[in-house]
């Protein structure tokens, strides 16, 4: 009979039990999560965009009676969408070491490997030499995370030579 292997999805479990170890001799820099500010300042974002698009689209197909419910609709939606996932959201952590960034469910982007580190909007995205993307979600302060990733990357690259 055939084995049937989990998918690392449904394994999935947020938090620090997701991570990768630190290796010998491997030291935390920094640990980048979320900011509950941030996460409620996006989702009040997402409904604003949300609002405006009903505003625009129903009087333009002749619906201009259901703005005020789907206006609703929409905020109420996306108060529940923050409500569901923030338990997720909080658990994730990034950890910046002198060698690597360490992100959830697995992931590391080696130091030397980052070329470009940007932020965008409240989120820092990192993409490495070989194309992979990873976003580092809801901070406070994006660009003191790049600077500080940025920075890191700059000392490694000191250190390698």
């Amino acid at each position: 009979m055939s084995e049937i292997k989990p998918d690392d999805v449904l394994r999935y479990r947020p938090g620090p039990q997701s991570e990768l170890p630190l290796d010998d001799g491997e030291t935390v820099e920094a640990v980048f999560t979320a900011d509950r500010r941030r996460y409620w300042a996006d989702h009040a974002a997402m409904a604003a965009v949300g609002v405006a698009a009903v505003v625009a689209i129903l009087p333009w197909t002749g619906k201009a009676d259901q703005i005020p419910v789907a206006a609703a609709a929409v905020v109420i939606g996306l108060g529940l969408r923050g409500l569901y996932f923030r338990s997720e959201v909080f658990a994730r952590r990034w950890q910046l070491t002198d060698r690597r960034l360490i992100g959830p469910q697995g992931r590391q982007v080696m130091l030397l490997e980052i070329e470009t580190v940007r932020r965008l909007f409240g989120d820092v995205q990192i993409i490495t030499r070989g194309g992979a993307k990873h976003l580092i979600k809801h901070l406070a302060d994006g660009e003191a995370v790049v600077a500080r990733i940025t920075a890191a990357k700059a000392a490694r690259a000191q250190v390698a030579r």
